[in-house]
C-alpha cells in the first residue's frame, strides 16, 4: 500500500505537470495552484535521476551520498532529542498522575510552550553552543538542535502518557489499595502496563515531531552537516538545477520514515495481544 500510494503522488505530480497553469492559477479569487513550469516542478525522473549525477563538476561524490550523510547526521541528532523527549514526557505525566495540584498547575503550561514558534525559538537556544558551561562541560552547538527536536517531541508523549496512566478503572486502583501496594508498585504494576496503547500513538506523534524539530532548528540556525542544512544549499541552486532542491526534501521525507519505522517496531513488541489504537 505504501508503495501504491506512492505512486498515486508521483502520477497525480506528472498530471498537474501537464495540464496544471505554468504560472500558477487562481481559484475563486485566491491564488492557490502551484506553477507547473519546470523550474519549479520538474519531473519525477529527473529528480529520481539527479541522485545518481556528481554534486557539482569539481566534485565526484554523488548527491545520493551527499544526502545520505546528511540524513545520518540528522537522524542522529533526532535520536537525541527524541530520547531527551521522551524522558521529560514521561517524567511529568509520572509527576502529573501522582499530584493532581501538579496537573492543573503544569499542564495549562505544556500547552502554551506548544504556541511559542520554533523558527523564533531556534536562535536563542541556538546562541547557547560554546558559550554556556555546566561543571566543565561545554554546550556543543549540535545540542541546540536535538534540544529543539525534543521541544516538540515531549508534549504528545506527556499527553498521552497522563492520560494513559490515568486510565485504570477505579477497581483496579481499589484492588492495588487493598493490598497495600505502596503507589510506585501500582505505577509500575497497574498505570504503565495500562498507558501502553495511549503511548504507543503518543510516540507517532513524538517520533514526527522531534524530525521537524531539528530540520528547522538546521534550517534556521545554519547548522552545517544535517539535511535541514542541506535543503538550504540545495535552494540556492534552485534556477539552474531545480531537481537537486527535491533531493533534500526527499532525503528529509526518508529520515521520517525511518523515525516511524522505529515507532512501528516498538508498536509490534508492546502492543502484542493489545487493541491497536485508543481514540480521542
Amino acid at each position: 500500500m505504501f508503495v501504491l500510494a506512492m505512486a498515486l503522488v508521483a502520477a497525480g505530480w506528472e498530471i498537474y505537470k501537464k495540464f496544471g497553469p505554468q504560472n500558477g492559477g487562481e481559484v475563486f479569487g485566491w491564488k492557490i495552484l502551484p506553477r507547473a513550469k519546470d523550474r519549479v516542478m520538474p519531473h519525477i525522473s529527473d529528480i529520481l535521476g539527479r541522485f545518481t549525477d556528481p554534486l557539482n563538476r569539481a566534485s565526484s561524490e554523488t548527491v545520493l551520498s551527499v544526502v545520505l550523510k546528511g540524513v545520518w547526521f540528522s537522524f542522529r541528532l533526532v535520536l537525541a532529542g527524541f530520547g531527551m523527549g521522551l524522558i521529560a514526557g514521561l517524567l511529568l505525566a509520572v509527576v502529573m498522575t501522582r499530584f493532581r495540584f501538579a496537573e492543573r498547575a503544569v499542564l495549562p503550561y505544556l500547552v502554551v510552550s506548544q504556541t511559542v514558534p520554533l523558527i523564533a525559538l531556534a536562535p536563542l537556544v541556538a546562541s547557547w553552543g560554546g558559550k554556556l558551561h555546566l561543571f566543565g562541560w561545554e554546550w556543543p552547538r549540535w545540542m541546540s538542535s536535538a534540544v529543539l527536536g525534543a521541544f516538540l517531541t515531549f508534549f504528545p508523549i506527556a499527553v498521552g502518557a497522563l492520560r494513559g496512566l490515568q486510565s485504570p478503572t477505579a477497581a483496579s486502583l481499589e484492588l492495588m489499595d487493598s493490598l497495600a501496594a505502596p503507589w510506585r508498585r501500582t505505577l509500575f504494576t497497574l498505570r504503565f502496563p495500562a498507558a501502553v496503547p495511549y503511548l504507543v500513538p503518543a510516540l507517532k506523534l513524538g517520533a514526527a515531531g522531534a524530525v521537524i524539530g531539528v530540520v528547522v532548528s538546521e534550517i534556521s540556525t545554519g547548522l552545517r552537516g544535517g539535511i535541514g542544512r542541506l535543503v538550504i544549499e540545495f535552494s540556492q541552486k534552485t534556477t539552474g538545477d531545480p531537481a537537486i532542491v527535491y533531493t533534500a526534501v526527499l532525503g528529509a521525507a526518508f529520515l521520517g520514515l525511518v523515525m516511524a519505522g522505529l515507532v512501528a517496531i516498538v508498536d509490534a513488541v508492546f502492543m502484542r495481544n493489545r487493541p491497536k489504537e485508543v481514540e480521542a
